[in-house]
């Protein structure tokens, strides 16, 4: 078990002042299966009231507007969450047995539609049916699926933008977490099996020595349901650990993106993120 302090700095510098924005951020974790919030807090500046609400996905969720001329928005969310290692049972269900399973609940069947952003590329769905067809169980083929993307996509940071599309991330075979993962949910999906995105964080240190802070930064993963939701990170190639927070989940990076927002007022604003992260135990 691990005891980790994130603090996580976003928001927008406008070009010139703007006389209104209206807002909406996920970036607050919720206690879960492994992980345990012992305090969570969002500041707004310039100050403002906020609602906050759990959305659709099961993600907290805090909008607000700032009816006052503004240059800046900055958001500070602060957590302090226990996490543990997360158990990983086996499921031998077979593929009939899955499909029969899917169908007795709304949350397996809407997370085997693609997105724009999930949708992938027909080598992809290629590689995805040729994993199946050696793989003794779908638990068995969504492993090596997730494996199979992480190890063909170079990370490489900025080589992307929140825009990508799995498609066009896989023909220059090079991306982020967000891409990454958008690929494994597609070829999963594609394959018939449920698999959602999952918005959080990774302490980037396993041997991170108590008190010791470190940058971090926003990270993404996979979770799919082969009897149960098991969560993988393609990325890194490993299982999700007590390094993972979770914050959201959804059918894809639009759904659990961590600030969002409209705003009056003159064309142009640049986004400013940091991420620390803090082991106390």
């Amino acid at each position: 078990m691990k005891r980790l302090r994130i603090k996580h700095i976003t928001g927008f510098h406008y070009e010139g002042e703007v006389t209104a924005s209206y807002n909406e951020t996920r970036m607050l974790p919720v206690s879960a299966d492994g992980q345990l919030v012992l305090y969570s807090n969002l500041e707004i500046l310039p100050i403002s009231s906020h609602h906050t609400y759990v959305d659709y996905w099961g993600t907290r969720v805090s909008s607000f507007e700032i009816l006052t001329p503004h240059s800046d928005l900055s958001l500070t969310a602060t957590s302090l969450v226990e996490v543990r290692d997360r158990d990983h049972p086996e499921h031998r269900l077979e593929w009939t047995a899955l499909a029969d399973e899917i169908e007795t609940a709304t949350e397996y069947v809407e997370q085997l539609g693609q997105t724009n952003r999930t949708r992938p590329p027909a080598e992809v769905v290629q590689l995805a049916r040729d994993i199946v067809a050696k793989a003794g169980s779908p638990c068995e083929a969504a492993l090596e699926i997730a494996r199979e993307i992480g190890n063909r996509i170079e990370y490489l940071s900025g080589s992307t933008t929140v825009y990508t599309t799995a498609a066009q991330a896989w023909e220059q075979k090079k991306g982020v977490c967000q891409d990454i993962t958008h690929l494994a949910i597609g070829a999963l999906r594609a394959v018939g099996i449920p698999a959602r995105y999952v918005s959080g964080y990774l302490h980037p240190k396993p041997d991170a020595e108590i008190g010791e802070t470190v940058t971090g930064e926003s990270h993404a993963w996979v979770e799919w349901f082969c009897g149960a939701w098991k969560g993988y990170d393609p990325t890194n190639l490993i299982d999700i650990g007590d390094r993972h927070v979770t914050v959201g989940r959804g059918r894809d990076y639009g759904d659990v993106a961590p600030l969002r927002g409209v705003y009056a007022g003159p064309y142009g604003s640049k986004l400013f993120v940091t991420v620390e992260i803090t082991r106390e135990a």
